[in-house]
Protein backbone atom coordinates (compact mmCIF):
# COMPACT_ATOMS: atom_id res chain seq x y z
CA UNK A 1 0.00 0.00 0.00
CA UNK A 2 1.06 3.58 -0.65
CA UNK A 3 1.06 5.97 2.36
CA UNK A 4 -2.28 7.51 1.24
CA UNK A 5 -3.87 4.10 0.83
CA UNK A 6 -2.54 3.05 4.23
CA UNK A 7 -4.02 6.13 5.87
CA UNK A 8 -7.39 5.60 4.17
CA UNK A 9 -7.36 1.92 5.08
CA UNK A 10 -6.62 2.75 8.72
CA UNK A 11 -9.40 5.33 8.73
CA UNK A 12 -11.91 2.82 7.35
CA UNK A 13 -10.79 0.25 9.91
CA UNK A 14 -11.38 2.81 12.67
CA UNK A 15 -14.94 3.43 11.45
CA UNK A 16 -15.61 -0.31 11.36
CA UNK A 17 -14.18 -0.87 14.83
CA UNK A 18 -16.60 1.72 16.25
CA UNK A 19 -19.60 0.34 14.35
CA UNK A 20 -18.96 -3.32 15.18
CA UNK A 21 -17.43 -2.89 18.63
CA UNK A 22 -20.15 -5.01 20.26
CA UNK A 23 -20.80 -7.34 17.31
CA UNK A 24 -19.15 -10.65 16.46
CA UNK A 25 -18.64 -10.26 12.73
CA UNK A 26 -18.39 -13.26 10.40
CA UNK A 27 -15.08 -12.04 8.96
CA UNK A 28 -12.24 -9.93 10.37
CA UNK A 29 -12.87 -6.21 10.09
CA UNK A 30 -9.54 -5.81 8.30
CA UNK A 31 -10.97 -7.95 5.49
CA UNK A 32 -14.22 -5.97 5.52
CA UNK A 33 -12.20 -2.76 5.13
CA UNK A 34 -10.35 -4.17 2.13
CA UNK A 35 -13.63 -5.29 0.56
CA UNK A 36 -15.24 -1.86 1.02
CA UNK A 37 -12.25 -0.10 -0.55
CA UNK A 38 -12.27 -2.52 -3.45
CA UNK A 39 -16.01 -2.17 -4.10
CA UNK A 40 -15.68 1.60 -4.05
CA UNK A 41 -12.71 1.49 -6.43
CA UNK A 42 -10.35 2.93 -3.83
CA UNK A 43 -7.75 0.18 -3.93
CA UNK A 44 -5.77 1.97 -6.65
CA UNK A 45 -2.56 4.01 -6.34
CA UNK A 46 -4.13 7.35 -7.31
CA UNK A 47 -6.45 7.74 -4.30
CA UNK A 48 -6.38 11.27 -2.88
CA UNK A 49 -7.63 12.11 0.58
CA UNK A 50 -9.67 15.34 0.33
CA UNK A 51 -8.72 18.35 2.39
CA UNK A 52 -11.14 18.91 5.28
CA UNK A 53 -13.73 21.69 5.42
CA UNK A 54 -14.15 22.10 1.67
CA UNK A 55 -17.43 23.58 0.40
CA UNK A 56 -18.68 21.80 -2.70
CA UNK A 57 -21.44 24.33 -3.29
CA UNK A 58 -22.00 27.98 -4.17
CA UNK A 59 -24.82 30.52 -4.30
CA UNK A 60 -25.67 29.11 -7.73
CA UNK A 61 -26.84 25.79 -6.31
CA UNK A 62 -30.60 25.29 -6.21
CA UNK A 63 -32.24 21.84 -6.10
CA UNK A 64 -35.58 20.92 -7.66
CA UNK A 65 -37.28 18.02 -5.83
CA UNK A 66 -39.51 15.81 -7.97
CA UNK A 67 -40.76 12.32 -8.68
CA UNK A 68 -39.64 10.82 -11.94
CA UNK A 69 -43.26 10.82 -13.11
CA UNK A 70 -44.53 14.11 -11.69
CA UNK A 71 -45.08 15.14 -15.33
CA UNK A 72 -46.13 12.55 -17.92
CA UNK A 73 -46.70 12.38 -21.65
CA UNK A 74 -48.36 9.57 -23.57
CA UNK A 75 -45.87 7.26 -25.31
CA UNK A 76 -42.81 8.87 -23.71
CA UNK A 77 -40.69 7.77 -20.76
CA UNK A 78 -41.56 10.06 -17.82
CA UNK A 79 -37.87 10.70 -17.16
CA UNK A 80 -37.51 11.97 -20.73
CA UNK A 81 -40.54 14.23 -20.21
CA UNK A 82 -39.03 15.51 -16.95
CA UNK A 83 -35.73 16.24 -18.69
CA UNK A 84 -37.55 18.18 -21.39
CA UNK A 85 -39.47 20.19 -18.78
CA UNK A 86 -36.31 21.01 -16.83
CA UNK A 87 -34.47 22.23 -19.91
CA UNK A 88 -37.44 24.29 -21.08
CA UNK A 89 -38.48 25.95 -17.82
CA UNK A 90 -35.62 26.05 -15.27
CA UNK A 91 -32.42 25.53 -17.24
CA UNK A 92 -31.09 28.98 -16.33
CA UNK A 93 -32.23 29.12 -12.69
CA UNK A 94 -31.97 25.62 -11.19
CA UNK A 95 -28.81 23.54 -11.58
CA UNK A 96 -29.63 20.41 -9.53
CA UNK A 97 -32.48 17.93 -9.47
CA UNK A 98 -33.47 15.43 -6.79
CA UNK A 99 -35.35 12.60 -8.46
CA UNK A 100 -37.15 10.72 -5.71
CA UNK A 101 -36.63 6.93 -5.79
CA UNK A 102 -36.62 5.87 -9.43
CA UNK A 103 -36.22 2.14 -8.85
CA UNK A 104 -38.72 -0.75 -8.97
CA UNK A 105 -40.85 -0.61 -5.81
CA UNK A 106 -43.90 -2.15 -4.19
CA UNK A 107 -45.32 0.67 -2.02
CA UNK A 108 -44.77 4.10 -0.45
CA UNK A 109 -44.32 5.80 -3.84
CA UNK A 110 -40.83 4.42 -4.33
CA UNK A 111 -39.47 4.11 -0.79
CA UNK A 112 -40.07 0.35 -0.67
CA UNK A 113 -37.42 -0.68 -3.19
CA UNK A 114 -37.45 -4.11 -4.81
CA UNK A 115 -34.23 -3.72 -6.82
CA UNK A 116 -31.60 -1.05 -6.15
CA UNK A 117 -29.65 -1.73 -9.34
CA UNK A 118 -32.25 -1.02 -12.04
CA UNK A 119 -34.43 1.92 -13.04
CA UNK A 120 -38.19 1.44 -12.80
CA UNK A 121 -39.14 0.55 -16.38
CA UNK A 122 -42.29 2.65 -15.97
CA UNK A 123 -40.03 5.71 -15.67
CA UNK A 124 -37.28 4.97 -18.16
CA UNK A 125 -33.75 3.59 -18.13
CA UNK A 126 -30.30 4.39 -16.81
CA UNK A 127 -29.75 6.20 -20.09
CA UNK A 128 -32.51 8.67 -19.13
CA UNK A 129 -30.93 9.12 -15.69
CA UNK A 130 -27.46 9.79 -17.07
CA UNK A 131 -28.92 12.18 -19.65
CA UNK A 132 -30.41 14.28 -16.84
CA UNK A 133 -27.14 14.00 -14.89
CA UNK A 134 -25.28 15.44 -17.87
CA UNK A 135 -27.32 18.67 -17.66
CA UNK A 136 -28.13 18.93 -13.96
CA UNK A 137 -26.38 17.92 -10.77
CA UNK A 138 -28.23 14.75 -9.81
CA UNK A 139 -29.44 13.87 -6.33
CA UNK A 140 -30.69 10.36 -5.55
CA UNK A 141 -32.12 8.67 -2.52
CA UNK A 142 -30.12 5.95 -0.83
CA UNK A 143 -32.95 4.08 0.87
CA UNK A 144 -30.61 2.44 3.32
CA UNK A 145 -32.77 1.55 6.33
CA UNK A 146 -35.19 -0.86 4.66
CA UNK A 147 -36.34 -2.45 1.42
CA UNK A 148 -39.45 -4.07 -0.02
CA UNK A 149 -40.82 -7.33 1.36
CA UNK A 150 -41.18 -8.29 -2.32
CA UNK A 151 -37.49 -7.87 -3.07
CA UNK A 152 -35.30 -10.79 -4.10
CA UNK A 153 -33.32 -10.26 -0.92
CA UNK A 154 -36.37 -10.72 1.32
CA UNK A 155 -37.55 -13.66 -0.77
CA UNK A 156 -34.20 -15.30 -0.06
CA UNK A 157 -34.68 -14.46 3.62
CA UNK A 158 -37.94 -16.43 3.68
CA UNK A 159 -36.23 -19.33 1.88
CA UNK A 160 -33.19 -19.07 4.18
CA UNK A 161 -30.81 -19.26 1.24
CA UNK A 162 -28.88 -17.00 -1.09
CA UNK A 163 -27.95 -13.33 -0.94
CA UNK A 164 -30.24 -11.55 1.50
CA UNK A 165 -31.01 -14.58 3.65
CA UNK A 166 -29.30 -12.88 6.61
CA UNK A 167 -29.86 -9.23 5.68
CA UNK A 168 -32.88 -8.41 7.86
CA UNK A 169 -33.29 -7.41 11.48
CA UNK A 170 -35.16 -9.97 13.56
CA UNK A 171 -35.93 -9.99 17.27
CA UNK A 172 -36.92 -12.49 19.92
CA UNK A 173 -39.13 -11.81 22.97
CA UNK A 174 -36.11 -10.77 25.06
CA UNK A 175 -35.51 -7.67 22.89
CA UNK A 176 -36.83 -4.63 24.77
CA UNK A 177 -38.75 -2.35 22.38
CA UNK A 178 -40.46 -0.27 25.09
CA UNK A 179 -38.43 2.88 24.32
CA UNK A 180 -38.58 2.70 20.53
CA UNK A 181 -39.46 5.95 18.75
CA UNK A 182 -40.86 5.71 15.24
CA UNK A 183 -43.07 7.78 12.93
CA UNK A 184 -45.89 5.29 12.40
CA UNK A 185 -48.82 3.71 14.25
CA UNK A 186 -48.60 0.24 12.63
CA UNK A 187 -47.19 -2.74 14.54
CA UNK A 188 -43.40 -2.62 14.72
CA UNK A 189 -42.80 -6.36 14.43
CA UNK A 190 -43.94 -8.53 11.53
CA UNK A 191 -44.23 -12.28 12.01
CA UNK A 192 -42.83 -14.00 8.91
CA UNK A 193 -42.74 -17.68 7.99
CA UNK A 194 -39.33 -18.79 6.77
CA UNK A 195 -37.67 -22.09 5.94
CA UNK A 196 -36.25 -21.97 9.48
CA UNK A 197 -39.63 -21.34 11.08
CA UNK A 198 -41.43 -18.17 12.15
CA UNK A 199 -39.22 -15.12 12.55
CA UNK A 200 -40.10 -11.65 13.79
CA UNK A 201 -38.91 -8.95 11.42
CA UNK A 202 -38.45 -5.29 12.34
CA UNK A 203 -40.53 -2.84 10.27
CA UNK A 204 -40.00 0.81 11.25
CA UNK A 205 -42.38 2.18 8.60
CA UNK A 206 -44.71 -0.54 7.27
CA UNK A 207 -44.88 -4.29 6.95
CA UNK A 208 -43.89 -3.95 3.31
CA UNK A 209 -40.73 -2.08 4.36
CA UNK A 210 -38.48 -4.50 6.22
CA UNK A 211 -35.44 -3.14 8.04
CA UNK A 212 -31.91 -4.25 7.26
CA UNK A 213 -29.60 -5.68 9.89
CA UNK A 214 -26.38 -3.68 9.67
CA UNK A 215 -24.82 -5.88 12.33
CA UNK A 216 -24.12 -8.07 9.31
CA UNK A 217 -21.23 -6.40 7.47
CA UNK A 218 -22.42 -8.00 4.21
CA UNK A 219 -25.31 -5.52 4.23
CA UNK A 220 -22.85 -2.64 4.40
CA UNK A 221 -20.78 -4.16 1.60
CA UNK A 222 -23.88 -4.42 -0.61
CA UNK A 223 -24.71 -0.75 -0.10
CA UNK A 224 -21.17 0.31 -0.97
CA UNK A 225 -21.61 -1.51 -4.29
CA UNK A 226 -24.90 0.34 -4.79
CA UNK A 227 -23.24 3.71 -4.06
CA UNK A 228 -20.49 2.94 -6.57
CA UNK A 229 -23.09 2.16 -9.24
CA UNK A 230 -24.95 5.40 -8.54
CA UNK A 231 -21.73 7.41 -8.78
CA UNK A 232 -20.94 5.74 -12.09
CA UNK A 233 -24.36 6.81 -13.39
CA UNK A 234 -23.92 10.46 -12.48
CA UNK A 235 -25.32 10.77 -8.95
CA UNK A 236 -23.48 13.49 -7.01
CA UNK A 237 -25.81 14.12 -4.06
CA UNK A 238 -26.90 11.25 -1.84
CA UNK A 239 -30.00 11.66 0.30
CA UNK A 240 -29.68 9.15 3.14
CA UNK A 241 -33.33 8.26 3.64
CA UNK A 242 -34.51 7.48 7.19
CA UNK A 243 -30.88 7.11 8.26
CA UNK A 244 -31.64 7.88 11.93
CA UNK A 245 -33.32 4.47 12.40
CA UNK A 246 -30.45 2.40 10.99
CA UNK A 247 -29.08 0.74 14.15
CA UNK A 248 -31.20 -1.09 16.72
CA UNK A 249 -30.25 -1.94 20.28
CA UNK A 250 -32.42 -3.47 22.98
CA UNK A 251 -33.70 -1.08 25.62
CA UNK A 252 -32.96 2.06 23.59
CA UNK A 253 -35.03 4.38 21.41
CA UNK A 254 -33.38 2.75 18.37
CA UNK A 255 -32.91 6.15 16.80
CA UNK A 256 -29.76 8.29 16.45
CA UNK A 257 -27.54 5.64 18.02
CA UNK A 258 -23.76 6.11 17.91
CA UNK A 259 -23.33 3.26 15.43
CA UNK A 260 -25.66 5.09 13.03
CA UNK A 261 -23.55 8.22 13.24
CA UNK A 262 -20.42 6.17 12.60
CA UNK A 263 -21.97 4.60 9.51
CA UNK A 264 -22.58 8.12 8.18
CA UNK A 265 -18.93 8.99 8.89
CA UNK A 266 -17.80 5.88 7.05
CA UNK A 267 -19.99 6.66 4.03
CA UNK A 268 -18.62 10.19 3.92
CA UNK A 269 -15.04 8.94 4.00
CA UNK A 270 -15.63 6.50 1.15
CA UNK A 271 -17.79 8.78 -1.01
CA UNK A 272 -15.61 11.88 -0.80
CA UNK A 273 -12.49 9.85 -1.58
CA UNK A 274 -14.18 8.20 -4.56
CA UNK A 275 -15.81 11.41 -5.86
CA UNK A 276 -14.52 14.59 -4.17
CA UNK A 277 -17.43 16.77 -5.33
CA UNK A 278 -20.13 14.33 -4.18
CA UNK A 279 -22.04 15.15 -0.98
CA UNK A 280 -24.19 13.38 1.60
CA UNK A 281 -27.46 14.87 2.85
CA UNK A 282 -29.10 13.22 5.86
CA UNK A 283 -32.90 13.00 5.94
CA UNK A 284 -33.66 13.02 9.67
CA UNK A 285 -37.18 14.22 10.42
CA UNK A 286 -36.57 14.61 14.13
CA UNK A 287 -36.38 17.39 16.75
CA UNK A 288 -34.03 20.20 15.80
CA UNK A 289 -31.32 19.54 18.40
CA UNK A 290 -31.04 15.89 17.38
CA UNK A 291 -30.98 16.83 13.71
CA UNK A 292 -27.98 19.11 14.20
CA UNK A 293 -25.90 16.22 15.53
CA UNK A 294 -25.68 14.77 12.01
CA UNK A 295 -23.11 17.42 11.12
CA UNK A 296 -20.74 15.69 13.53
CA UNK A 297 -17.51 17.66 13.58
CA UNK A 298 -17.81 18.39 9.85
CA UNK A 299 -17.17 14.66 9.34
CA UNK A 300 -20.71 13.27 8.95
CA UNK A 301 -23.33 14.80 6.66
CA UNK A 302 -22.20 17.52 4.31
CA UNK A 303 -25.75 18.88 4.61
CA UNK A 304 -28.74 18.25 6.84
CA UNK A 305 -32.37 18.87 6.01
CA UNK A 306 -33.56 21.98 7.86
CA UNK A 307 -36.73 20.23 8.98
CA UNK A 308 -37.77 22.89 11.49
CA UNK A 309 -38.07 25.57 8.82
CA UNK A 310 -41.36 24.44 7.15
CA UNK A 311 -43.57 24.36 10.28
CA UNK A 312 -42.02 27.54 11.70
CA UNK A 313 -42.32 29.51 8.47
CA UNK A 314 -45.89 28.39 7.80
CA UNK A 315 -46.76 29.25 11.40
CA UNK A 316 -45.22 32.70 10.90
CA UNK A 317 -47.19 33.48 7.76
CA UNK A 318 -50.58 32.29 8.98
CA UNK A 319 -50.29 34.13 12.31
CA UNK A 320 -48.41 37.24 11.15
CA UNK A 321 -45.98 36.74 14.03
CA UNK A 322 -42.34 35.78 13.40
CA UNK A 323 -41.16 35.50 17.00
CA UNK A 324 -40.88 31.67 16.97
CA UNK A 325 -39.09 31.69 13.61
CA UNK A 326 -36.78 34.49 14.73
CA UNK A 327 -35.88 32.83 18.03
CA UNK A 328 -35.11 29.57 16.24
CA UNK A 329 -32.94 31.25 13.64
CA UNK A 330 -30.97 33.12 16.31
CA UNK A 331 -30.14 29.82 18.00
CA UNK A 332 -29.11 27.95 14.85
CA UNK A 333 -25.32 27.56 14.79
CA UNK A 334 -23.52 28.68 11.64
CA UNK A 335 -22.54 25.62 9.63
CA UNK A 336 -18.80 24.95 9.56
CA UNK A 337 -17.06 24.99 6.21
CA UNK A 338 -17.55 21.55 4.72
CA UNK A 339 -21.15 21.49 5.99
CA UNK A 340 -24.31 23.41 5.22
CA UNK A 341 -28.07 23.37 5.69
CA UNK A 342 -30.48 22.05 3.09
CA UNK A 343 -33.42 24.43 3.24
CA UNK A 344 -36.88 23.53 2.02
CA UNK A 345 -40.45 24.50 2.86
CA UNK A 346 -42.32 21.81 0.93
CA UNK A 347 -41.57 18.21 0.06
CA UNK A 348 -43.18 15.00 -1.17
CA UNK A 349 -44.15 14.19 2.41
CA UNK A 350 -45.77 16.88 4.53
CA UNK A 351 -45.08 19.57 7.06
CA UNK A 352 -43.29 17.60 9.77
CA UNK A 353 -44.30 18.39 13.34
CA UNK A 354 -41.59 16.56 15.32
CA UNK A 355 -38.99 19.13 14.20
CA UNK A 356 -41.19 21.81 15.80
CA UNK A 357 -41.08 20.11 19.20
CA UNK A 358 -39.56 22.48 21.72
CA UNK A 359 -39.88 25.33 19.23
CA UNK A 360 -43.65 25.79 18.99
CA UNK A 361 -45.74 25.42 22.13
CA UNK A 362 -48.82 23.20 22.17
CA UNK A 363 -51.18 26.12 21.60
CA UNK A 364 -49.29 27.18 18.47
CA UNK A 365 -49.15 23.60 17.19
CA UNK A 366 -52.90 23.21 17.65
CA UNK A 367 -53.50 26.49 15.84
CA UNK A 368 -51.29 25.33 12.99
CA UNK A 369 -53.08 21.98 12.77
CA UNK A 370 -56.55 23.51 12.90
CA UNK A 371 -55.71 26.12 10.27
CA UNK A 372 -54.19 23.56 7.90
CA UNK A 373 -57.22 21.30 8.29
CA UNK A 374 -59.51 24.24 7.52
CA UNK A 375 -57.52 24.67 4.27
CA UNK A 376 -58.14 21.03 3.34
CA UNK A 377 -55.04 19.51 4.90
CA UNK A 378 -54.88 16.04 6.43
CA UNK A 379 -52.98 14.82 9.51
CA UNK A 380 -50.75 11.74 9.79
CA UNK A 381 -50.04 10.25 13.18
CA UNK A 382 -47.27 8.45 15.07
CA UNK A 383 -47.16 6.27 18.18
CA UNK A 384 -45.19 7.30 21.26
CA UNK A 385 -43.35 4.75 23.44
CA UNK A 386 -46.30 4.82 25.87
CA UNK A 387 -48.63 3.84 22.96
CA UNK A 388 -50.26 7.24 22.63
CA UNK A 389 -50.86 8.79 19.24
CA UNK A 390 -49.50 12.22 18.36
CA UNK A 391 -49.68 14.20 15.11
CA UNK A 392 -46.57 13.52 13.04
CA UNK A 393 -47.10 15.69 9.98
CA UNK A 394 -49.63 17.81 8.12
CA UNK A 395 -50.32 16.68 4.56
CA UNK A 396 -51.15 19.61 2.31
CA UNK A 397 -49.63 21.40 -0.68
CA UNK A 398 -47.73 24.52 0.30
CA UNK A 399 -49.80 26.62 -2.09
CA UNK A 400 -53.00 25.65 -0.29
CA UNK A 401 -51.35 25.87 3.14
CA UNK A 402 -50.65 29.55 2.53
CA UNK A 403 -54.02 30.50 1.01
CA UNK A 404 -54.92 32.48 4.13
CA UNK A 405 -54.27 33.06 7.80
CA UNK A 406 -55.76 31.85 11.06
CA UNK A 407 -58.67 34.13 10.15
CA UNK A 408 -59.37 32.12 7.00
CA UNK A 409 -58.64 32.35 3.25
CA UNK A 410 -57.96 35.80 1.83
CA UNK A 411 -56.76 37.61 -1.30
CA UNK A 412 -53.06 37.47 -0.41
CA UNK A 413 -52.40 33.80 -1.20
CA UNK A 414 -49.84 34.23 -3.99
CA UNK A 415 -48.10 37.10 -2.18
CA UNK A 416 -47.86 35.02 0.99
CA UNK A 417 -46.60 32.03 -1.01
CA UNK A 418 -43.92 34.12 -2.70
CA UNK A 419 -42.92 35.67 0.63
CA UNK A 420 -42.26 32.17 1.99
CA UNK A 421 -39.89 31.46 -0.89
CA UNK A 422 -38.19 34.85 -0.69
CA UNK A 423 -37.36 34.11 2.94
CA UNK A 424 -36.20 30.56 2.30
CA UNK A 425 -34.11 31.42 -0.76
CA UNK A 426 -32.18 34.08 1.16
CA UNK A 427 -31.32 31.95 4.19
CA UNK A 428 -27.99 30.31 4.98
CA UNK A 429 -27.86 26.97 3.15
CA UNK A 430 -28.70 25.30 -0.15
CA UNK A 431 -32.36 25.79 -1.16
CA UNK A 432 -34.59 22.98 -2.39
CA UNK A 433 -37.88 23.66 -4.19
CA UNK A 434 -40.53 20.97 -4.56
CA UNK A 435 -41.93 20.73 -8.08
CA UNK A 436 -45.49 21.24 -6.84
CA UNK A 437 -44.41 24.51 -5.25
CA UNK A 438 -42.70 25.56 -8.48
CA UNK A 439 -46.00 24.83 -10.27
CA UNK A 440 -48.37 26.08 -7.52
CA UNK A 441 -50.21 22.76 -7.48
CA UNK A 442 -53.29 22.50 -5.27
CA UNK A 443 -54.39 19.59 -3.07
CA UNK A 444 -55.06 16.38 -5.03
CA UNK A 445 -58.03 14.82 -3.23
CA UNK A 446 -58.71 12.36 -6.06
CA UNK A 447 -55.29 10.80 -5.62
CA UNK A 448 -55.84 10.51 -1.87
CA UNK A 449 -59.12 8.70 -2.60
CA UNK A 450 -57.41 6.33 -5.05
CA UNK A 451 -54.42 5.49 -2.84
CA UNK A 452 -55.93 5.87 0.65
CA UNK A 453 -52.66 7.62 1.56
CA UNK A 454 -52.71 11.11 3.09
CA UNK A 455 -49.38 12.01 1.50
CA UNK A 456 -50.86 11.61 -1.98
CA UNK A 457 -52.50 15.00 -1.50
CA UNK A 458 -49.16 16.60 -2.42
CA UNK A 459 -48.06 14.12 -5.10
CA UNK A 460 -50.14 15.17 -8.09
CA UNK A 461 -49.18 13.78 -11.48
CA UNK A 462 -49.39 16.40 -14.21
CA UNK A 463 -50.31 15.56 -17.78
CA UNK A 464 -47.67 17.44 -19.77
CA UNK A 465 -50.16 18.75 -22.32
CA UNK A 466 -52.51 20.09 -19.62
CA UNK A 467 -49.59 21.59 -17.72
CA UNK A 468 -48.37 23.31 -20.88
CA UNK A 469 -51.83 24.79 -21.38
CA UNK A 470 -51.86 26.09 -17.81
CA UNK A 471 -48.37 27.57 -18.11
CA UNK A 472 -49.37 29.26 -21.37
CA UNK A 473 -52.24 31.01 -19.60
CA UNK A 474 -50.54 33.99 -17.96
CA UNK A 475 -53.51 34.40 -15.61
CA UNK A 476 -53.26 30.93 -14.08
CA UNK A 477 -51.75 30.47 -10.64
CA UNK A 478 -49.31 27.96 -12.16
CA UNK A 479 -47.94 30.38 -14.76
CA UNK A 480 -47.82 33.31 -12.35
CA UNK A 481 -45.91 31.41 -9.68
CA UNK A 482 -43.45 29.74 -12.07
CA UNK A 483 -42.68 33.10 -13.69
CA UNK A 484 -42.22 34.84 -10.34
CA UNK A 485 -40.06 32.07 -8.85
CA UNK A 486 -37.82 31.96 -11.91
CA UNK A 487 -37.36 35.72 -11.71
CA UNK A 488 -36.41 35.53 -8.03
CA UNK A 489 -34.06 32.60 -8.63
CA UNK A 490 -32.35 34.46 -11.47
CA UNK A 491 -31.54 37.23 -8.99
CA UNK A 492 -30.64 34.91 -6.14
CA UNK A 493 -28.00 32.84 -7.91
CA UNK A 494 -25.96 35.95 -8.78
CA UNK A 495 -25.45 37.13 -5.18
CA UNK A 496 -22.20 36.20 -3.42
CA UNK A 497 -23.87 37.04 -0.10
CA UNK A 498 -26.21 34.09 -0.69
CA UNK A 499 -23.38 31.56 -0.66
CA UNK A 500 -24.62 28.72 1.62
CA UNK A 501 -21.86 29.50 4.14
CA UNK A 502 -21.99 33.30 3.99
CA UNK A 503 -22.53 35.09 7.31
CA UNK A 504 -26.11 35.34 8.61
CA UNK A 505 -27.28 37.59 11.42
CA UNK A 506 -30.88 37.89 12.65
CA UNK A 507 -32.39 41.38 12.81
CA UNK A 508 -34.73 42.61 15.53
CA UNK A 509 -37.56 44.38 13.69
CA UNK A 510 -40.61 43.41 15.73
CA UNK A 511 -43.00 40.49 15.48
CA UNK A 512 -44.53 41.43 12.14
CA UNK A 513 -41.29 41.98 10.22
CA UNK A 514 -38.82 39.12 9.74
CA UNK A 515 -35.32 40.10 8.74
CA UNK A 516 -31.74 38.94 8.61
CA UNK A 517 -28.44 40.16 7.21
CA UNK A 518 -26.17 38.19 4.89
CA UNK A 519 -22.56 39.06 4.11
CA UNK A 520 -20.44 37.44 1.41
CA UNK A 521 -17.40 35.43 2.42
CA UNK A 522 -15.12 38.08 0.91
CA UNK A 523 -17.12 40.75 2.84
CA UNK A 524 -17.73 42.80 -0.29
CA UNK A 525 -21.50 42.33 -0.42
CA UNK A 526 -24.16 42.84 2.23
CA UNK A 527 -27.83 42.00 1.76
CA UNK A 528 -30.55 42.90 4.26
CA UNK A 529 -33.38 40.40 3.70
CA UNK A 530 -36.59 41.83 5.14
CA UNK A 531 -40.14 40.53 4.83
CA UNK A 532 -43.52 41.77 6.00
CA UNK A 533 -45.08 38.55 7.30
CA UNK A 534 -48.48 40.09 8.07
CA UNK A 535 -51.60 40.94 6.05
CA UNK A 536 -51.30 44.66 6.77
CA UNK A 537 -49.00 47.39 5.43
CA UNK A 538 -46.02 48.03 7.68
CA UNK A 539 -43.07 50.40 7.83
CA UNK A 540 -39.44 49.84 8.74
CA UNK A 541 -37.10 52.66 9.66
CA UNK A 542 -33.83 52.59 7.75
CA UNK A 543 -32.06 53.50 10.97
CA UNK A 544 -33.16 50.14 12.41
CA UNK A 545 -31.08 48.23 9.85
CA UNK A 546 -28.06 50.55 9.97
CA UNK A 547 -27.62 51.14 6.26
CA UNK A 548 -24.36 53.03 5.75
CA UNK A 549 -25.48 56.37 4.38
CA UNK A 550 -22.36 56.86 2.26
CA UNK A 551 -23.21 53.75 0.22
CA UNK A 552 -25.76 53.32 -2.53
CA UNK A 553 -28.34 50.64 -1.78
CA UNK A 554 -30.74 48.75 -4.06
CA UNK A 555 -33.66 46.41 -3.55
CA UNK A 556 -32.61 43.47 -5.69
CA UNK A 557 -36.17 42.16 -5.96
CA UNK A 558 -37.70 45.34 -7.36
CA UNK A 559 -34.47 46.58 -8.94
CA UNK A 560 -35.21 49.98 -7.38
CA UNK A 561 -32.72 52.18 -5.47
CA UNK A 562 -33.29 52.82 -1.78
CA UNK A 563 -33.98 56.50 -1.13
CA UNK A 564 -31.74 57.30 1.82
CA UNK A 565 -33.45 60.68 2.24
CA UNK A 566 -36.61 58.96 3.40
CA UNK A 567 -36.59 57.75 7.02
CA UNK A 568 -38.50 54.54 6.38
CA UNK A 569 -39.64 51.94 3.85
CA UNK A 570 -43.28 50.96 3.48
CA UNK A 571 -43.89 47.27 2.89
CA UNK A 572 -47.20 46.03 1.52
CA UNK A 573 -48.63 42.77 2.93
CA UNK A 574 -46.10 39.94 2.44
CA UNK A 575 -43.67 42.12 0.51
CA UNK A 576 -39.97 41.26 0.75
CA UNK A 577 -36.93 43.38 0.01
CA UNK A 578 -33.36 42.26 -0.53
CA UNK A 579 -31.41 45.45 0.15
CA UNK A 580 -27.88 45.17 -1.26
CA UNK A 581 -24.89 47.46 -1.56
CA UNK A 582 -24.15 45.82 -4.94
CA UNK A 583 -26.67 45.87 -7.77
Amino acid sequence: MTPVQTHLYDKVCHHLNVIYDQVDTAQPLTEVAQTLLSKMGLDQDDVTLPAPHQNHWTEQDVVLITYGDSIVTADEAPLATLHQFLKQHVNNTINSVHILPFFPYSSDDGFSIMDYSTVNEGLGTWHDITAIASDFRLMSDLVINHCSSRSAWFNNFTKSEGVGSDFFFTVDPSFDTSQVIRPRTSELIRATETAQGEQHVWCTFSHDQVDFDFRNSKVLESFISIIRQYLDNGVRLFRLDAIAFLWKQSGTSCINLEQTHEVVRLLRTLIECAQPDAIIITETNIPNRENLTYFGNANEAHAIYNFSLPPLLVNTLITGDCEYLKNWQMRMPPAQNGTTYFNFIASHDGIGLRPAEGLLDERELNTLLNTMQSFGGLVSWRSTPDKKQKPYEVNITLFDALQGTVKGPDKWGIERFMCAHEIMLAMEGIPGIYIHSLLATSNDYEKVKNTSQNRSINRHRWDHLKLTEQLSDKRSQHSRVLTKLNAILAIRIKQKAFHPNATQFTLQLGSGIFGFWRQSIDRKQSIFCISNVADIEQQIYLSDINLISTHDWWDLLSQEPINMDQPYLTLTPYQSVWISNLN
